[in-house]
């Protein structure tokens, strides 16, 4: 006789997955491959997510992390979305490499108005995680020292300025809202005059994602966030969801990831995915939970997303690499 399989609700968040940055960033690689063949170098993983990364290899793509590792040679070297110190389109110009800047929007955004704060004699605090790409490539914009990392409120709080009325902040595009609101708080608190961003440096993705998790994560027994462990939004939808109520929150790769003994005997299940992860690998997992329970699913939506950003202006408009 067939054993049941117990009933389990799935609720779906959305917005989830792809933001129109990574979309931008991985469709810079295919075009690139398209145009010009392989091999196409790619300075750090495109985006956080190996099934991506794996993908793009099998085309032809190739990974490096500095561009020293990079010969000599006429094939596109793309940058990732993450933004990149500006040293390295430097160093590739003095190479005279075919340079595509794949670097999001948002973030050349975070660089631009840390650029505008320093050029009008301001310290710049960056609220962010050290060691991240995007925290290095904002850092790397401008002279060492000019920018000062804030990573906790603790951080907020020891903090003594050269000149406390002279500071401005900008904040890494995939943190958690509710973290970064504590650390700007401190510092409105001590300096008073200090000068913010005139539109949120977050991202709307990370938002609408952290949005999504929260309404979800009271009403479920456990969260699975599907993304890389290097995925800094993906480890912030983890956190968020613990912070809702959810006590049973993981971050896993792919299905064959979960750990099975950390679901037991659990009634509603929420999914997300970092920005980087795609839809295929959310599937994925749900198949694998229908495998064992009697899954349905619903769909909590709190935003609709219509962003896009355009490719790079040399892959719309292509010229020859030098």
């Amino acid at each position: 006789m067939t054993v049941p399989k117990p009933p389990l609700k799935i609720l779906l968040c959305s917005p989830r997955g792809f933001c129109a940055g990574v979309v931008r960033a991985i469709d810079t690689v295919e075009r690139a491959l398209a145009q010009y063949g392989p091999p196409v170098y790619v300075r750090h993983e495109i985006v956080h997510n190996r099934y991506v990364v794996e993908g793009l290899k099998a085309k032809g793509a190739v990974f490096v992390e500095e561009l020293d590792e990079v010969p000599d040679t006429d094939a596109p070297v793309i940058f990732s979305a993450h933004g990149v110190p500006k040293s390295v389109p430097q160093s590739a110009e003095r190479r005279k490499l075919f340079a595509i800047d794949a670097t999001c929007p948002l973030v050349t955004k975070v660089h631009r108005e840390a650029e505008i704060h320093h050029r009008r004699g301001r310290d710049i605090l960056l609220i962010g995680h050290a060691g991240h790409p995007e925290v290095i490539g904002t850092m790397g914009q401008l002279p060492e020292a000019a920018v000062t990392l804030v990573e906790t409120v603790a951080d907020a709080a020891a903090l003594i300025p050269r000149d406390p009325s002279k500071l401005a902040y900008v904040t890494q595009t995939t943190l958690s809202i509710d973290d970064t609101a504590e650390i700007v708080a401190c510092l409105k608190a001590r300096f008073p005059s200090i000068v913010g961003p005139h539109k949120e440096d977050i991202c709307y993705a990370t938002t609408n994602r952290q949005e999504a998790v929260k309404r979800v994560a009271p009403q479920i027994d456990a969260m699975i966030v599907v993304g890389a462990p290097n995925s800094s939004n993906s480890q912030r939808l983890k956190e968020v969801a613990e912070r809702a109520g959810c006590a049973n929150a993981v971050l896993v790769q792919r299905a064959e990831d979960i750990d099975w003994s950390e679901f037991g005997n659990i009634r509603k299940l929420g999914i997300s995915a970092g920005a980087s992860a795609p839809e295929i690998l959310v599937e994925e997992i749900i198949d694998a939970f229908a495998a064992r329970y009697a899954v349905s699913v619903e769909t909590v939506s709190t935003a609709d997303e219509s962003v896009f950003f355009p490719l790079p202006r040399r892959l719309r408009d292509p010229t020859p690499a030098q």
